[in-house]
């Protein structure tokens, strides 16, 4: 395509949907800021294509590491993909574009339950990107006994000692510890927290490994037999490994929903906004799904999932398993004594 018809094409883009300021042109770079190995190359590559826009990703490894580096002055990246309390976190400390997202003109298509959301009501900040669930898995072929209870995690039969992986990941680690004991989330009672404190110390002689981006890997290689994990990931590694099976424990689990944001200051504000409308595009959604194994937040894509996904007990709960618990983000006190308990055991 020449240079005069990519020019004419992105004019008719902006005039018949409403991701493009006037005078924009769909043509530059698209700086993204990801999770790891959470969007197919192929699907980047379709987006550069369609939109004449080169494509660059650096990979943080948590919500927290993605909120320091925008705190400490970090620029240049247009999207990232936050979790649902962090984006209410990042609309607060100011460092988010206000994109008025429900004008976008693939909008339409955003599913009845990711509107009127807790992290950005009137989603004038974000679109849906994946959701999912946080528990664990365990390989049925070195433990055969319940695993639906996080007593598997926290007080480990013999078959597992030495052997499970947790996420790196704060809030993950401490609100499973809070759910095993009955306390409520965002804990600020001094009692339950050194309960809580005591429980992860004692915990840690049995576990393995912290690790986020190797999750799936330790439990496909089996040098983890257990080890705790988001629900597409966990699809992931039973489809090398198919002894694993991924909990629902009783005493509840993380539900989540990552969402593309625009980044305060990106250079690139009308790419970003043309990847969130493309992002929104149910053929696009599902790629995404059949991709990172997590649900879609848009309508319409089941046509073009992978058939192995529809019935598949890493996104389907059973129906006696207890819904997944979304968790706003704490006051800042209760964060500060989450950060003194997750320094302590990380020792």
């Amino acid at each position: 395509m020449s240079s005069k018809m990519r020019l004419m094409a992105a004019s008719a883009l902006c005039a018949a949907t409403l991701v493009c300021a006037s005078g924009a042109q769909a043509a530059g770079e698209l700086k993204i800021y990801n999770w790891f190995d959470y969007i197919p190359q192929d699907l980047l590559d379709k987006f550069a294509k369609e939109y004449d826009v080169k494509v660059t990703m650096d990979t943080y490894a948590s919500n927290e590491d993605l909120l320091a580096r925008l705190k400490a002055g970090v620029t240049g990246y247009d999207v990232a993909m936050p979790g649902d309390y962090m984006v209410a976190i990042l609309v607060q400390e100011g460092l988010l574009e206000k994109v008025n997202a429900f004008e976008l003109s693939n909008f339409k298509n955003v599913r009845e339950d990711m509107l009127g959301v807790y992290w950005d009501p009137k989603r004038e900040y974000s679109v849906p990107y994946q959701w999912g669930s946080t528990a664990f898995m365990v390989d049925s072929a070195v433990y055969g006994g319940d695993i639906n209870t996080w007593q598997v995690i926290f007080e480990p039969p013999a078959e597992l000692k030495g052997k499970i992986n947790m996420l790196k990941e704060v809030n993950e680690v401490l609100n499973a510890g809070l759910r095993y004991l009955g306390y409520p989330r965002c804990n600020d009672n001094p009692e339950q927290l050194k309960a809580l404190n005591d429980l992860l110390l004692k915990s840690k002689a049995d576990w393995l490994s912290f690790n986020s981006d190797g999750a799936k890997e330790v439990l496909v290689t089996g040098d983890a037999a257990a080890g705790q994990i988001y629900n597409g990931f966990g699809k992931r590694a039973r489809d090398e490994r198919a002894s694993l099976k991924y909990a629902y424990p009783k005493e509840g689990y993380t539900g989540w929903s990552d969402n593309i944001v625009v980044i305060k200051g990106a250079p690139n504000i009308e790419n970003a906004k043309l990847f969130m409308n493309f992002m929104l595009e149910p053929e696009n959604a599902a790629a995404l799904t059949n991709f990172a194994k997590y649900s879609a937040g848009v309508k319409g894509v089941e046509p073009f999932l992978d058939k192995d996904l529809v019935e598949a007990p890493e996104l389907n709960p059973p129906a006696d398993a207890p819904k997944a618990e979304f968790v706003p983000p704490c006051p800042e006190n209760v964060v500060l004594m989450y950060d003194k308990i997750w320094t302590n055991l990380l020792k």
